[in-house]
């Protein structure tokens, strides 16, 4: 039964990445409240304490003792609360960053290899990483300073009125105009926050871009040209940043102003002067308002920091559920398994594949690999060969007809299962930050050490790998760093050492020197012994021997044949070859990258 075509999902909101742990989020701010409201006591206990010691007459030290004994135990519950409250908070940090890491793990492990080619390295890794981080600095610290910001005042503002509410209402002037000017600061603020998180994405893609291509750009002379680019990006950003902060800065400075202790204390002395003066209130009522006043406007202060962590937050939230709902490879509901005896044969039918419905890639598409043969797909760059290779591995599903493996479908075969029929060698290879057997073994974890040198020696990795002080324990990029050729000969170990009945491989001989090519030729001889082949080659003289050679043409196959038989046909491979000898592409050297298949070469091609 085929699978159903995997759709993207709706985009994973703060709230639902919070669910793990929201029960415990919602202790740690229950206990937060409770003890913003029992650090009033305290300020409240030095007021009611000056009630006592300035009344006329004989001081009641029993009644000072008890305001004393109650200010010294709200403090020390403030502390046990406000500690109990920071270590669920911080142990719930920890259990969601390990949540939303494992699912990004998890989801990015399922969707198709190719959703990566359109998504640059920065804005994967900047979700993966500081996104997670940022959106930690919220669980951990900033719901519980939000917590405290808000009920500490208002507790505060309950008091006061009960006190005496006219000197609370004179008290709230300041306060109502500061939160005022904050709101208006937000608005005007919160309409770039996006356009912020894009610029920031901007100059981490450049900075990814600039170091590692720094090599390539320096080699053909254009490394002042690099740098000015990242430049650029960088005053960009700045130029960015500082409109987007220009715009709420004069409202954070005015706000900050009013909510200031010079402002406040000021407000309480002149009305409260005014209400003492004409009888209406109680010289000592006015010590609360003096001492508390303070504490009222300070939180709200912070409301600013609170605010942006929470936008922050969001946002980032917002680019990690964007990741969390990428569509998924479709995994059959019923797995068949391909008929491997004999030899594994794939065939394209009707291949049709676009990126995007106005962008077609492949057309028409029908094609049969023989179990133990060898076919090149060749063609001008952009005519689809890679895109067509990558089909194979499923990188991507084709949007119209079908391949299939062994008489079933991609899309029946249980991806764990393709894996272990199609292995492929790309141009571009990756080593991973672990020791040279574990980067050889990856395809085999299980694999021991003998099949693991095995599989280097027949990849002609062996002895430079010996060399290293570390041997096979070395860590490839502490220990060791491979060149171009050496690190596609270990990748062609890792073909080798999986074993699979099918190989892609593409342009695995594009960077190589002379030499390194050479020896990746030989190393892919070895691995093209028995197995069905399909290789993308840019240069032709690489691929005469093979058996069948296919040339695409605008995402179209519009010759297919031997080389003889396309050299004799006088068409679009014909016009390729002369080109390629008249440029001296040709290789003299007499080596055939898959000879080692059993095909022979023509000696005087």
């Amino acid at each position: 039964m085929k699978s159903e075509q995997a759709q993207p999902l709706e985009a994973v909101g703060l709230g639902e990445l919070l669910r793990p742990v929201k029960s415990r989020l919602g202790a740690a701010i229950g206990l937060q409240a409770v003890a913003a409201v029992v650090a009033v006591v305290p300020f409240a206990a030095v007021a009611e304490l000056a009630r006592v010691l300035l009344v006329d007459g004989p001081v009641d030290k029993g009644a000072a003792r008890t305001v004393a004994a109650v200010a010294g135990g709200a403090l020390m519950l403030w502390l046990v609360l406000n500690t109990a409250a920071g270590a669920i908070a911080h142990a719930a940090d920890l259990d969601f960053q390990l949540s939303v890491r494992r699912r990004l793990v998890d989801r990015l492990g399922r969707v198709p290899l190719g959703w990566f080619t359109d998504r640059g390295a920065g804005g994967i890794g900047k979700a993966v990483q500081h996104d997670v981080d940022t959106m930690h600095h919220l669980v951990a610290h900033s719901l519980l300073n939000l917590t405290a910001s808000v009920v500490t005042p208002l507790a505060t503002l309950v008091y006061l009125f009960v006190v005496d509410w006219r000197m609370a209402l004179i008290l709230m002037i300041p306060l109502v105009i500061g939160i005022g000017l904050f709101i208006k600061m937000m608005v005007s603020l919160d309409a770039q926050t996006a356009a912020y998180e894009q610029a920031q994405e901007r100059i981490v893609s450049r900075v990814i871009e600039f170091v590692e291509g720094i090599a390539v750009v320096k080699m053909f002379g254009q490394g002042r040209r690099a740098h000015r680019q990242y430049a650029q990006a960088a005053d960009d950003f700045t130029t960015f940043f500082i409109a987007w902060i220009s715009k709420g800065y004069r409202a954070t400075a005015a706000s900050a102003l009013i909510l200031g202790p010079v402002t406040i204390l000021l407000t309480v002395l002149v009305g409260g002067t005014a209400l003492v003066s004409s009888g209406s209130l109680d010289p000592l009522d006015l010590l609360p308002f003096a001492i508390l006043g303070l504490s009222v406007a300070a939180p709200l202060q912070a409301l600013d920091f609170h605010g942006h962590d929470m936008e922050m937050a969001g946002a980032a939230a917002k680019r990690v559920g964007a990741l969390l709902a990428a569509p998924e490879l479709a995994v059959p509901d019923s797995p068949q398994r391909p008929e491997t005896d004999g030899g594994v044969r794939v065939e394209l039918s009707g291949v049709e594949f676009a990126y995007d419905t106005d962008r077609p890639v492949l057309s028409g598409i029908d094609l049969a690999l023989e179990p133990g043969s060898v076919t090149a797909l060749v063609g001008s760059s952009g005519s689809g060969k890679t895109t067509l290779a990558k089909l194979l591995p499923r990188f991507f599903d084709p949007t119209a007809g079908t391949v299939t493996i062994g008489g079933v479908d991609l899309c029946d075969i249980d991806p764990d299962q393709l894996y272990r029929l199609v292995s492929f060698v790309l141009q571009d290879v990756q080593l991973l930050d672990a020791t040279v057997r574990d980067n050889i073994r990856l395809a085999r974890p299980d694999a021991d050490d003998e099949a693991v040198r095995r599989a280097a020696r027949a990849a002609a990795i062996d002895q430079r790998i010996e060399e290293l002080p570390g041997g096979y324990d070395s860590m490839v990029g502490k220990d060791v760093r491979f060149s171009g050729g050496e690190a596609q000969r270990i990748s062609i170990a890792r073909a080798i050492l999986a074993d699979t009945p099918i190989v892609v491989l593409d342009e695995a001989t594009a960077h190589a020197d002379p030499e390194s090519e050479a020896q990746i030729q030989d190393a892919l001889s070895e691995l093209a012994v028995g197995r069905t082949v399909l290789v993308v080659a840019h240069r032709l003289a690489s691929v005469v021997g093979v058996d069948r050679i296919v040339v695409l043409e605008q995402g179209r196959m519009v010759e297919q044949g031997t080389h003889e038989e396309l050299l004799a046909a006088g068409g679009r491979y014909r016009r390729m070859w002369n080109l390629q000898e008249q440029a001296g592409a040709e290789q003299t050297d007499g080596h055939d990258a898959y000879a080692g298949a059993g095909i022979a070469k023509e000696e005087g091609r």
